[in-house]
């Protein structure tokens, strides 16, 4: 016999466990060195001192992916 035991917060939303908090917060760890490195693995894993490997594989775990924005420019035609 399973018993399983999840604690309500806010809206009766189910908790995550803490195990779902750690990889939540590494992940962000890493977008953040990403983003402070502009995006260089060698750096970023430097930051965080990890191997290129680790961040590599890691990044592949998490499925992180640099998202890039396309601005297009307006231009007004003077007629």
């Amino acid at each position: 016999m399973v018993i399983a035991i999840y604690f309500l917060v806010d809206g009766g939303k189910r908790m995550d466990t803490l195990t779902d908090k750690v990889k939540e917060i590494e992940k962000e760890e890493i977008v953040n060195a990403l983003k402070g490195c502009n995006w260089i693995m060698s750096r970023a894993a430097r930051k965080l001192g990890i191997t290129e490997r680790m961040i590599g594989y890691k990044i592949k775990k998490y499925k992180i992916k640099r998202e890039v924005k396309y601005i297009e420019d307006e231009y007004i035609s003077n007629r």
